[in-house]
């Protein structure tokens, strides 16, 4: 089974929209306090997990791409040490396209990354104004020229159905987006979540928010012209070329175990949730007097572990296998779906029974939420 480490670099070097508090922001980091730290945090996970084959590793976090290459490559040394690497180990790093950042690529590159995530976002400078990126369309375009000469495997995202989004328009930007060549896109739509700047400002009434409807074409769209291109969906809002699926990413949606390491990092394992302390401060505080950053662990009730694993899997365009996790939690197969809904959604086009597997179809993905909330038991999430 899948194994990955999920390292959270909370810096960023400069402010920006993107960070949840203001002390994310930092000068002058001394970066061996830093390693001892995130040493020490690893240390603990891999007494816990020792042995296992490790698939993945991810950098993330705040800006991941400003770590010291050398820092980088000391984690990914003592990660080898830890745990056995697999042949084809995927190591990942986020990073914003701007030119500070590019210009690290060669090195992290030298350090062991062989695959970086940008977040370009948008391909047009209004949109990137909009959605408050700091970068411009051609920052973000050189940062990706940049990455391709160092990186084996390249991805990036985009936003869609941003206000007065056309298929037009959205079309031409995600032809120019594939014409690029990267094995992998990652495409959301626009949300309007509580407490954000977008909601905000809608509040304010200085952008409506496409309609359902609207949306709805361009999520259809966006399928079948990835698909066109070689780069089918294999997750809701990922797409890629066959065997160029972010392996970091489907460990999550697998439901399989990860550990993760640095201030406000999650992590499975076992059967149990970690999270770090979030605030770097805290986080040092509580590795000098414990030798790990974690403030919280919780032991996971089996329903809640097979709620996780359903909402998590029936997002995949492989979906799940219900009788292999009724088999894997020790539940009647009938408490991880309602029988009934599944026979009326099936009917109705927004699910597929193929082989053994359970699988939301093209037409049941953009009302995912919705049609999970009806098929998996309210008891079962409730656990």
């Amino acid at each position: 089974m899948a194994f990955a480490l999920y390292i959270h670099w909370p810096f960023c070097l400069a402010k920006c929209p993107y960070c949840d508090f203001n002390s994310h922001v930092r000068e002058g980091i001394d970066v061996d306090v830093w390693q001892r730290a995130l040493l020490a945090d690893m240390a603990h996970e891999a007494a816990l997990t020792g042995g296992r084959e490790l698939t993945s590793i991810f950098f993330g976090g705040g800006t991941p791409s400003l770590m010291p290459p050398a820092l980088v490559a000391t984690l990914i040394e003592a990660a080898g040490r830890h745990w056995r690497f697999a042949e084809d180990i995927e190591i990942s790093l986020e990073a914003n396209p701007s030119s500070v950042e590019a210009a690290r690529f060669a090195g992290l590159a030298e350090a062991g990354i062989n695959r970086v995530s940008l977040g370009l976002q948008a391909l047009g400078d209004a949109a990137l104004v909009f959605l408050g990126r700091l970068h411009n369309a051609a920052e973000g375009l050189a940062a990706l020229d940049v990455a391709q000469r160092h990186f084996r495997r390249v991805s990036f995202d985009l936003i869609y159905a941003r206000p007065d989004h056309t298929p037009a328009l959205w079309e031409a930007e995600l032809a120019r987006a594939l014409s690029f060549g990267t094995g992998h896109l990652s495409l959301y739509q626009l949300t309007i979540e509580p407490g954000t700047r977008f909601a905000t400002l809608v509040r304010e009434g200085r952008f409506t928010p496409l309609d359902d409807d609207m949306a709805g074409d361009l999520f259809a769209l966006t399928r079948e012209r990835t698909l066109a291109a070689g780069l089918p969906a294999y997750e809701i809002s990922n797409h890629a070329r066959p065997g160029e699926e972010s392996r970091h990413n489907l460990v999550y949606w697998r439901y399989q175990d990860y550990v993760g390491i640095g201030p406000g990092a999650h992590g499975r394992r076992g059967g149990f949730a970690t999270v770090r302390h979030r605030k770097p401060e805290n986080f040092l505080k509580a590795v000098s007097a414990q030798h790990h950053g974690i403030a919280e662990i919780r032991e996971l009730g089996i329903r809640e572990q097979a709620a996780e694993a359903l909402l998590m899997g029936l997002r995949l365009d492989e979906g799940i296998a219900p009788a292999a996790l009724a088999q894997r939690f020790g539940l009647p197969e009938t408490d991880l779906i309602d029988p009934a809904k599944r026979a009326f959604y099936t009917a109705q086009g927004l699910l597929n029974e193929r082989a053994d597997r359970l699988i939301v179809t093209d037409a049941g993905m953009p009302l995912l939420d919705g049609l999970l909330a009806e098929i998996v038991p309210a008891g079962l999430v409730a656990a």
